[in-house]
């Protein structure tokens, strides 16, 4: 098997969505910084890789694939995680339960989305505003959305699946922009649940995070 590079960003919840489904799939990966912070993503070599500049990029089984979700999805399937019901009605609620972070929370919680809406505002500490405006109401309708499928240790039974990998990433991001989520019994649970399982654990940003 061709060695696996994921071209990423440490704290890029994208990134750390792929990372645990690698991690899930039981395949070793290198990581190659895009540090978003110093404009790496706007450079000419990951504009090629990406001419979106955004990561996560893979290199897997001599191609390359952009996208978090995409990437997953590939994961999923040529590796059968089963992260998705095979049942097609199944598959689009569990699909949109993921979707209701994935497409709705994190692209307008995206760093360069609140770093501009802090610019034109001219509010100091205006980002943690933006965070907390959007996170908050974004994750209870979630929990709501959990009320629709049986309880289990995750957001879908007893096994981790997409919306599992989607929501993890969205917490990390809660906890560092101060959102109250202790009131979301159901996200809790499962928060506990996934800070057991070593997929989680070893694709935690700390892990990632530059020296």
């Amino acid at each position: 098997m061709s060695k696996i590079t994921l071209y990423d960003y440490w704290r890029s919840s994208a990134s750390y969505r792929v990372r645990i489904a690698l991690n899930l799939a039981g395949l070793p990966f290198e990581t190659v910084s895009v540090d978003i912070f110093k404009g790496d993503h706007r450079l000419e070599n990951h504009l090629k890789r990406n001419p979106q500049s955004f990561v996560p990029v893979i290199n897997i089984d001599n191609k390359s694939f952009t996208q978090s979700l995409s990437i997953i999805e590939y994961l999923n399937d040529t590796r059968g995680l089963d992260l998705l019901p095979k049942d097609h009605a199944k598959r689009a609620r569990v699909t949109a339960l993921a979707y209701a972070i994935a497409i709705d929370i994190h692209p307008i919680c995206n760093l360069s989305v609140s770093s501009f809406a802090e610019e034109i505002s001219g509010e100091k500490n205006y980002k943690k505003k933006w965070m907390k405006k959007f996170i908050g109401p974004g994750l209870e309708a979630f929990e709501k959305l959990l009320e629709d499928f049986p309880k289990g240790s995750y957001s879908v039974g007893d096994t981790p699946s997409l919306p599992d990998i989607c929501l993890i990433p969205q917490i990390y991001n809660a906890m560092r922009w101060e959102v109250d989520i202790g009131h979301l019994s159901r996200i809790n649970s499962i928060i506990q649940s996934c800070n057991k399982h070593p997929a989680f654990i070893n694709a935690h940003p700390d892990f990632f995070k530059p020296s």
